[in-house]
């Protein structure tokens, strides 16, 4: 006979959410990606899937947070090295990431001279979902590294110089200098602790040396990963503020210029090392023109964005799956919790934000894809700060409910819930927070009108004879002109036009359940400050089969 002490069915637990196939379990995903142009992809896609839901991904998950980095900031002899120690545990996570082309899968044809391959971005974009998933933290060096070459290419030499580098797939986390590694990550500096976004107000000077080099002298509030092999950073040159790639060994292998002064102790994002900084005379190589640095960087910055999306719909599925999961083996009165119409009307609920951001993220990803195509620029211009705004803001409710859907379960470390939910506010703070994701939108549509245009044709080419959507594009008009005079509406047209995206996909792609729910409590219904208020009459089984991990 059984133990009951030691039987764990026998006090109504749930079995761990480990060793699930993040591709295969989630349908919407696997569509997502099918439906943006990257269905060669798919059994790739399956493989790392396996790879990054195990239960050995996500224990080396759990160790590169437990286990934080360390500043080393001086030898044994009291010479200054200024490196950041790692558990090995991130720079296994590292290397499964760099192997799967995470950081440069995208870019790879720059190398053999051949054309992008179609659904380049939205495969990529697959990989980063669950690769946040697995581990969030690491997903920082990945994306600078993958967003930096966008900034590189404002320099051909030095692109033709580090593209090789940055574009291998092997992972090589040795402090030495960038000409004898396989493989090389990138890091980024801008913001300064006297200015923050106002990158503008920045203080760090750049004199220069020769046509290409200057010396960088100044500071960073915050230089994330901080072991990178090199940094694209914003520097005052005589002309302007200007971008420059600043090596952090110099060819002989000592420090160039870089003393790292401490690394944050943040709220999450532990197993990631975001450092402040300090240069002197630090060498740095120019890439664009002088004074044109945040132009310069600003292609970094939008790619960085697009990932900060993909995460956060990433983590907010992984917070969704985790509670059906728990739903449908935890028994309460009687009743397993997934069949109690309560639970299951808040799962539902949150079951249309998680499918809504992915199907955002992934259509912006494919916008990056359609190269030059002007109504894809258009799109990709106005709406990644407008999808980064909704769904990294989303993103903390929806997994702060799914928590409590595991009661004092989900609050305990053991459980991963914790992780997450320290993690999840990051992405709507990188890369510009809320306010300067609104002000960028408004900057768009102030210089480039035609993009709303744009944006609105497609919504109504999807599902414009849908009268919730039609009365929702109409909201969007009378909301414009009413930013384009008072600021403060701005945050209201920015979520009404992801909602209304948001609301075209899912009528023209997901089941009628979804869109018709999604629609009726989005568009329609009133504002509610939880999930599962106002969310009655739904499809709740409709929805919740479609959402829930789907095992073999």
């Amino acid at each position: 006979m059984a133990d009951p002490i030691r039987d764990d069915t026998a006090f109504n637990q749930s079995p761990p959410f480990i060793d699930v196939n993040l591709f295969t379990s989630d349908q919407t995903l696997r569509e997502a990606v099918a439906r943006e142009g990257a269905e060669w992809a798919a059994v790739d896609l399956e493989v790392f899937g396996g790879v990054t839901g195990s239960a050995a991904a996500i224990e080396l998950g759990r160790c590169a947070n437990v286990h934080p980095p360390e500043l080393q900031a001086f030898d044994a002899q009291g010479q200054r090295i200024d490196r950041v120690a790692f558990h090995p545990a991130y720079h296994e996570v590292m290397a499964i990431s760099m192997a799967q082309g995470l950081h440069c899968s995208t870019w790879e044809h720059l190398l053999t001279g051949g054309a992008p391959k179609p659904g380049a971005y939205a495969a990529r974009a697959a990989g980063f979902y669950m690769a946040a998933q697995m581990e969030p933290g690491h997903c920082c060096p990945i994306t600078m590294t993958h967003a930096s070459v966008a900034a590189l290419r404002h320099a051909p030499a030095l692109a033709a110089e580090w593209l090789p580098k940055i574009l291998s797939r092997a992972y090589d986390p040795e402090a030495v200098t960038a000409e004898t590694k396989t493989g090389v990550t990138l890091g980024m500096g801008m913001t300064e602790r006297q200015g923050g976004t106002d990158v503008r107000a920045n203080t760090t000077r750049a004199e220069r040396l020769d046509d290409e080099t200057y010396a960088i002298t100044g500071h960073k509030w915050f230089l994330s990963a901080p072991m990178s092999d090199a940094f694209l950073v914003l520097a005052q040159a005589k002309d302007g503020l200007s971008c420059f790639l600043l090596p952090r060994l110099r060819p002989d292998g000592a420090l160039n210029g870089l003393r790292l002064v401490r690394l944050k102790d943040k709220l999450g994002n532990r197993s990631n090392a975001s450092s402040e900084v300090e240069f002197e005379n630090a060498q740095g190589f120019r890439v664009g023109e002088e004074g044109r640095g945040v132009p310069t960087i600003i292609d970094m910055v939008t790619l960085t964005r697009l990932d900060c999306a993909v995460s956060s719909a990433g983590l907010m599925r992984q917070a969704l799956a985790r509670a059906i999961h728990h739903a449908r083996h935890r028994s309460v009165f009687q009743r397993l919790l997934i069949d109690q119409p309560l639970m299951a009307q808040v799962l539902a609920d949150m079951a249309l934000d998680a499918e809504a951001a992915t199907a955002l993220s992934f259509r912006l990803a494919r916008a990056f894809d359609g190269g030059a195509d002007e109504d894809e620029i258009a799109y990709r211009r106005l709406m990644t700060p407008v999808t980064k705004y909704w769904v990294c803001k989303t993103a903390p409710s929806l997994v702060y409910e799914a928590m409590e859907c595991l009661g004092g379960n989900g609050y305990v470390e053991e459980g991963g819930f914790p992780l997450l939910y320290r993690e999840v506010p990051v992405n709507a703070i990188w890369e510009g927070s809320g306010n300067v994701m609104c002000l960028d939108v408004l900057r768009v549509l102030e210089r480039a009108p035609e993009t709303l245009r744009r944006m609105l044709d497609e919504i109504d080419a999807l599902g414009g004879h849908e009268p919730r959507l039609k009365a929702a594009l109409d909201r969007i008009e009378t909301l414009l002109a009413e930013a384009m005079r008072d600021q403060s509406v701005a945050r209201t047209l920015v979520e009404q036009l992801a909602l209304a995206q948001a609301g075209a996909l899912l009528l023209a792609h997901a089941p009628a359940a979804v869109s018709d729910a999604f629609l009726a409590t989005r568009l329609q219904g009133t504002w509610r400050s939880t999930y599962g208020a106002g969310a009655a009459g739904l499809d709740a089984r409709a929805i919740l089969d479609r959402a829930a991990p789907q095992v073999a």
